[in-house]
């Protein structure tokens, strides 16, 4: 998640690790079956060739495309205990963004150094144009009208991005702890903590939080210091997912695999939030749904931890209320925080079955 992978920016940015394992490319298609459908495939989008996965037991279901967080934090590498029942009843897509995991360490250099990291900026822009790309190209592959898109966190950016742009590919948006403003997020969670901490008289946290000052940060590594201090108070008040969600595929559990991810992580995270050490500047700073996402050609739901501080309520409800769309409904969930739990994915798909989208 954003919070996770700030966790290790906090001391440095990119590490890489050496490669010690030959990396062999799956099969281009993996079918079973009549109608069912299992592809795990590179595709061309945009100007790279990006990586994607197809699951369902049914290719005529309904499809749900899935953006993840991060925004290096893919979802392809993990064995299906999270969305596994979904399959029945929904084709399954997950993608592996520009900058992330597979797409990452199929178009990166073995070598990530700053020169590189200066000069390969990411564009909110561009991912945008890559995700009605991919979401156009799964349209005419599947034979279907419209799909269904799902973005948590970063992906939240991501997806709002997509269907302000282009709401005639999708039936609907399902949006999970939702970014507004960045700037205004983080200044929120830096505030809502400061005031924890203080109410319980917690000088440790404290002082970290006067030593590293509100932000924003010229640096990646104090994003990574607040998040993790933010990771710490919400653990304390969710309830935390299955460690089973977590575990990697046989095929991705590998040391290519793993470096890939974790550069792509590293990598991404620092053109979220920046480093004027290193050149790179936030690719999120202009984003401001508040004065150009108020407008919805297509029904909004939003999923939110009661505990979120990063994504807080206080922050998006009231942007909610103020946005116009054919339907919207907004969803507290008690028991969850900025990250994924059993309850979260239990809303999400509550909220995809009511839409009753027909094969």
């Amino acid at each position: 998640s954003f919070i996770e992978l700030a966790n290790r920016i906090h001391n440095s940015h990119m590490k890489v690790k050496p490669l010690l394992l030959i990396y062999f490319v799956l099969p281009m298609f993996m079918s079973f079956g009549q109608s069912k459908i299992m592809e795990e495939r590179f595709l061309p989008i945009g100007d790279i060739e990006q990586w994607i996965t197809i699951k369902g037991e049914d290719i005529t279901n309904p499809v749900i495309l899935f953006i993840h967080g991060g925004p290096g934090s893919t979802m392809s590498q993990y064995k299906e205990d999270i969305y596994d029942s979904w399959t029945k009843e929904f084709t399954l897509v997950h993608w592996d963004q520009r900058g992330a995991g597979k797409t990452f360490g199929s178009n990166a250099p073995k070598e990530i150094t700053d020169f590189f990291l200066a000069n390969n900026p990411l564009s909110v822009e561009e991912m945008t144009d890559d995700g009605i790309e991919l979401t156009q190209y799964l349209l005419k592959y599947l034979n279907k009208r419209k799909g269904i898109i799902v973005g948590p966190s970063w992906g939240s950016i991501l997806a709002t991005k997509m269907v302000l742009k282009q709401p005639d590919l999708f039936h609907a948006y399902v949006g999970h702890a939702q970014f507004i403003n960045f700037s205004s997020n983080i200044k929120n969670a830096y505030a809502e903590i400061y005031k924890m901490a203080s109410d319980r008289k917690d000088e440790v946290v404290i002082e970290k939080l006067e030593t590293i000052g509100p932000p924003p940060y010229s640096m990646a590594k104090n994003y990574g210091q607040l998040l993790r201090i933010v990771k710490q108070f919400e653990k304390e008040n969710s309830t935390p997912a299955p460690s089973s969600w977590w575990k990697i595929a046989p095929i991705y559990d590998n040391i290519k695999d793993q470096n890939d991810r974790y550069n792509g992580d590293d990598y991404s995270f620092l053109n979220l939030v920046g480093d004027k050490n290193i050149g790179v500047k936030s690719m999120v700073n202009d984003i401001n749904f508040e004065k150009n996402g108020l407008i919805f050609h297509l029904p909004v739901y939003m999923i939110q931890g009661s505990n979120d501080m990063l994504t807080s309520k206080y922050i998006n409800k009231p942007y909610f209320d103020k946005i116009r769309a054919p339907k919207k409904e907004y969803f507290l969930v008690s028991d969850a925080a900025h990250g994924f739990n059993q309850s979260i994915v239990n809303k999400q798909y509550e909220v995809i079955k009511s839409l009753r989208v027909q094969k």
